[in-house]
């Protein structure tokens, strides 16, 4: 008997954002397989095995879980956010394709979960309130060269961009770089939205105009709202900042 697979997104972090869904989905399962600190925010059920790996083992993760479903077993596989953003549910597809024939018979399930930026913007007003793209600043999968062209394309369209996977130890210098070239192509007052941790211990949330961004205000669990030459910044005298993008747009509009 062929089992099933779902891969579930976690949301940003706090137990609240959870959908009902994904834990009816999490409970559900005889075995969890995730990244460790994701597996570590799932709420413990006995008798639920636990297949705990590092960061940087996507697909390996992956192909262990579909063989445990090949074999008849239903199995979870956690993601941050929302697996289909930059998570698990695009290196499950991709072991599918590239696997035995046994993991295309594996019923497959994404359960979506809240995503980063959604949970960034809202802290903030209305950041997306009109067209925007999500991109990843890793190079660990695709050339440096690539994310500057994507980069530029998105600013000169103007898109509002949410930018994903900002800096690292290993990647210290493309956040810097990526502020540069949105800076040749952007107004200097453009906001720009720093959220970390949003919903758990040591949530922070700042807006500074693109002039004064600073990489050094960012990390891994960060995740930055860059906005068009449309966005608009609302200062309200001793509250947050509001920042949001028109609802309208012309044709000329960037």
């Amino acid at each position: 008997m062929t089992g099933s697979i779902a891969v579930i997104g976690l949301g940003p972090g706090h137990p609240d954002q959870v959908t009902p869904e994904a834990s009816r989905a999490l409970t559900a399962a005889d075995e969890l397989f995730g990244y460790g600190l994701y597996l570590e925010r799932v709420p413990e059920r006995p008798g639920q095995l636990r297949h705990a790996s590092d960061n940087r083992q996507e697909l390996s993760r992956a192909g262990a879980a579909l063989d445990r479903a090949a074999a008849g077993t239903s199995v979870a596989i956690v993601s941050g956010g929302d697996a289909g953003v930059f998570g698990m549910a695009a290196a499950v597809c991709e072991a599918i394709e590239e696997g035995p024939p046994a993991w295309r018979a594996v019923e497959l399930r994404v359960v979506p979960g809240l995503t980063a930026v959604l949970a960034v913007a809202a802290r903030v007003g209305a950041p997306l309130g009109h067209d925007f793209c999500v991109l990843s600043l890793s190079d660990n999968l695709k050339p440096w060269t690539l994310v500057e062209r994507r980069l530029a394309a998105a600013a000169e369209a103007g898109f509002v961009l949410a930018l994903y996977n900002p800096i690292s130890r290993a990647r210290p210098w493309q956040l810097g770089r990526a502020f540069a070239l949105l800076t040749e192509r952007l107004p200097a007052t453009t906001p720009v939205v720093f959220g970390s941790h949003i919903g758990r211990t040591g949530e922070h949330v700042s807006v500074v105009p693109l002039a004064e961004a600073d990489p050094a205000a960012a990390d891994m669990s960060t995740c930055i709202i860059v906005g068009s030459a449309a966005s608009r910044t609302v200062w309200r005298p001793g509250l947050p900042p509001l920042v949001y993008a028109p609802r309208a747009a012309s044709e000329t509009s960037r």
